[in-house]
């Protein structure tokens, strides 16, 4: 990322969120400060990224409203995933942030993945397999029909 800001002058995140917004095909859910949306580089079916709508780095740059921007379009992420199926969805999430080395890292945006191995319904899992772990990840829907079932289950909430 650091490569490509060196080059544009722009944040990788920045860019690529931009395209998703005017796109909107694999777009989730979305509030003032946040997107939720499935990238098209999803490896899990129904994985999804966060990403904050203004560049900042941390956490500790939030706003009050962005902190609770945050808060609530997980809410709607972890609740969508449990209505999907009609069932508690297990998912693994984490957050990517600049390096706590003290320099600044404008080429960092915050996000958030969300990682959750249901396929088709509460009872087929995927498990990564040594295909997908050393050669081509391996999916069987593709992002746009995910983001598609998700955004339909935010609808109904």
């Amino acid at each position: 990322m650091g490569e490509y800001l060196a080059r544009t002058e722009a944040c990788l995140l920045c860019d690529y969120l931009s395209t998703e917004i005017e796109r909107k095909e694999r777009l989730v859910c979305e509030n003032e400060h946040f997107v939720a949306l499935v990238p098209f580089w999803a490896v899990w079916p129904f994985e999804i990224l966060v990403i904050g709508r203004r560049h900042i780095t941390g956490m500790d740059q939030f706003t009050e409203g962005e902190r609770d921007s945050l808060a609530g379009i997980l809410k709607q992420v972890t609740m969508s995933y449990d209505r999907l199926f009609d069932t508690l969805f297990p998912y693994t999430m984490g957050f990517h942030q600049r390096p706590t080395d003290g320099d600044e890292h404008p080429e960092c945006h915050l996000h958030a993945h969300f990682f959750p191995p249901l396929l088709r319904s509460a009872a087929v899992r995927k498990f990564m397999v040594g295909y997908e772990m050393l050669a081509m990840p391996q999916r069987d829907i593709t992002a746009e029909q995910a983001a598609a079932r998700l955004r339909d289950v935010v609808n109904r909430l």
